[in-house]
Formats: C-alpha cells, sequence, structure tokens
C-alpha cells in the first residue's frame, strides 16, 4: 500500500492530498530515510512524522484498504 493512502486510511493524517504534501515537504520518515508519497509500505514498517514541533511515530500494523473508524487505528501502534 502507498504511504499517502496508509496515512489517510489509518486516520493519522485526514486527507490524502494532504498526507502527499507532508511526504514532499520532507516531513514523513519510512525506517529511517525521507519517503514520498509512492513509498510501498509493509507490514512492521516505522513511519515517524513531524508536525511542527511534535513528532509522531507509529509502526505498521495492518494494511487495510476499506477501513471503518473503529477499525482505524487497529492498522498501526504508536511507538
Amino acid at each position: 500500500m502507498r504511504l499517502d493512502k496508509f496515512l489517510k486510511n489509518s486516520r493519522i493524517i485526514k486527507r490524502r492530498t494532504i498526507a502527499k504534501e507532508a511526504c514532499e515537504q520532507g516531513r514523513v520518515e519510512v525506517n529511517g530515510k525521507i519517503a514520498k508519497p509512492g513509498v510501498e509500505l509493509k507490514e512492521g514498517d516505522a513511519i515517524k512524522i513531524t508536525f511542527g514541533t511534535s513528532v509522531l511515530e507509529v509502526r505498521v500494523e495492518k494494511l487495510l484498504d476499506n477501513v471503518k473508524k473503529v477499525d482505524a487505528e487497529s492498522m498501526y501502534t504508536v511507538v
């Protein structure tokens, strides 16, 4: 699954276009490397997102295409 799609489906970032912009601005890292929006994720990958002064680090647990709001948090764990 693409990084920008995962961020949207897991509801870490509200819209896919905003997730894409964050990746293009270098604010998202996957496994320690700055990531583009099209990076293919796999279970177990570590994602680090910088929101201004705060940083969110998560680990990918599941890759789901159609996710309900109650199931979105099961896609990742906060590190």
